[in-house]
């Protein structure tokens, strides 16, 4: 290809094969290797090196990421907004016609509202529940208030800028998913999204597996699904009745499958892995170089000796995909955020 750093015969090459990437729509980016909260169910705020992957990191993959025909970033972390290169960084996108999407948990937003108003093109922002549980779950005194200026903020500089929230259920909030909604009302978000809380992978700066009594600060127990089934089920309720049509991102079946993850990691049900088409469609980097298919398989290569192209169409990269038994795969089958891509 005309930008490709790397002579085309020296990539793998399977012509009629699906698993050989020739378009990759949705490029994810950790931006800061480290968060400005501690929320009890992630790890990535235990990390003190202040990592960024940074505009020398991106502008050495322009070329590839324009020759995949990325068109969606997603600039997630740690905390982007950490990274001090991030506007530059959008800048050199925006050249390339790039829709830019912030996920951040939104306590530094009022400070660079204006940035933010005028770079993305959507934000997501962490909510954890109402104003007490969730300054609870971040460890961050006036959390839920610094999101709400953040928000109030952006929408001054950039009215029609969609905000919206998603929200990760563990045992400090699986009995307030209503009223989380509600507060996410309150704040004008466009969506609530709600997805189970990941127990078993090693991503989110694990280095490895929670063992099992880690687990189970974040797990539900069989008392506790029961109250998460009679919030879900308001949750469902109010859709029709309270909030307006596109509110709650999830339709009834998908908010009913939280409570069976639960139920799986308890061992009373069989996992079942999502309709999910990630490893085709999306990539995820690291802040160190790293590149996942997701956010929740291992590295399937890395940045430091080798462009994002030959990554994703290395041996490595092509082998994962070959082989890939989404039904059976034990990561799969615990996954918390599947993608189910259509372009």
């Amino acid at each position: 290809m005309a930008h490709e750093s790397a002579p085309v015969s020296a990539l793998p090459v399977w012509d009629d094969d699906p698993h050989t990437l020739r378009s990759v729509p949705i490029l994810v980016i950790h931006a800061h290797s480290s968060c400005n909260c501690r929320c009890v169910m992630c790890d990535i705020w235990k990390n003190r090196d202040q990592k960024i992957f940074g505009l020398r990191d991106l502008s050495a993959q322009l070329d590839c990421i324009r020759d995949l025909g990325v068109h969606w970033v997603v600039f997630s972390g740690g905390e982007p907004l950490m990274n001090p290169e991030l506007p530059a960084m959008c800048d050199l996108l925006r050249t390339q016609g790039i829709r830019l999407t912030l996920l951040t948990s939104g306590l530094l937003l009022k400070k660079q509202a204006n940035f933010v108003a005028t770079s993305f093109d959507d934000v997501i922002v962490s909510l954890d529940g109402p104003p007490q549980i969730h300054d609870s779950i971040r460890r961050i005194s006036r959390a839920f208030e610094l999101l709400a200026e953040g928000v109030g903020a952006v929408r001054a500089q950039h009215p029609s800028m969609r905000i919206t929230a998603r929200t990760t259920i563990q045992k400090a909030n699986h009995a307030h998913l209503y009223d989380t909604a509600r507060a996410a009302n309150t704040l004008e978000l466009d969506q609530i999204s709600f997805l189970a809380s990941d127990l078993t992978s090693t991503a989110f700066n694990r280095e490895l597996v929670w063992p099992l009594n880690r687990q189970s600060e974040i797990a539900l127990t069989i008392k506790e699904i029961a109250t998460l089934d009679q919030q879900i089920e308001s949750l469902i309720h109010a859709i029709h009745t309270e909030f307006a049509p596109g509110f709650m991102a999830e339709p009834p079946e998908k908010l009913r499958r939280i409570s069976r993850h639960f139920r799986a990691h308890l061992g009373l049900e069989s996992p079942q892995s999502p309709v999910c088409n990630a490893p085709w469609v999306s990539a995820v980097i690291e802040t160190n170089g790293l590149v996942r298919p997701c956010f929740f398989h291992p590295p399937i290569g890395e940045l430091e000796s080798a462009n994002l192209r030959d990554v994703l169409n290395g041996a490595r990269a092509h082998s994962f995909r070959q082989s890939l038994d989404m039904p059976t795969n034990a990561t799969c089958r615990n996954c918390v955020c599947s993608l189910n891509y259509r372009a």
